[in-house]
């Protein structure tokens, strides 16, 4: 069985930094993508970035180009998001997830087959 399990989110002032991972087990698969997605309260969950085996990434939303920086450790299968300059906007419960081989569209959230429980972020101003 896949487990997912996420870690390092808190609360934080504008301005600061939070560096989230995210552990995968029970997962055998060698080729695979893992990505970072986030759900404000009222909102959609919406991709932040993506990564996979094969060493390709992708942000996907423009506001986070700069701030955050994804990496993957794939003897670990451990995923980290990397996220300076905090901003409230940024506030949501941040969730990772895995799926086998290497999808048309990383940062889709369908493509994804495995889910966390999430980890939460809030950011004060």
């Amino acid at each position: 069985q896949v487990h997912l399990v996420e870690s390092g989110g808190g609360s934080v002032q504008a301005g600061g930094s939070l560096r989230l991972s995210c552990v995968v087990s029970g997962f055998t698969n060698n080729i695979y993508c893992m990505g970072w997605f986030r759900q404000a309260p009222g909102n959609e969950r919406e991709a932040v970035a993506a990564s996979c085996s094969d060493g390709s990434t992708s942000y996907a939303d423009s506001s986070v180009k700069g701030r955050f920086t994804i990496s993957q450790d794939n003897a670990k299968k451990t995923l980290h998001l990397q996220m300076n300059s905090l901003k409230p906007e940024d506030t949501a419960m941040y969730y990772c997830a895995v799926t086998p081989g290497r999808p048309l569209w990383i940062t889709k959230r369908d493509s994804y087959s495995y889910w966390g429980q999430g980890t939460q972020v809030t950011v004060s101003s």
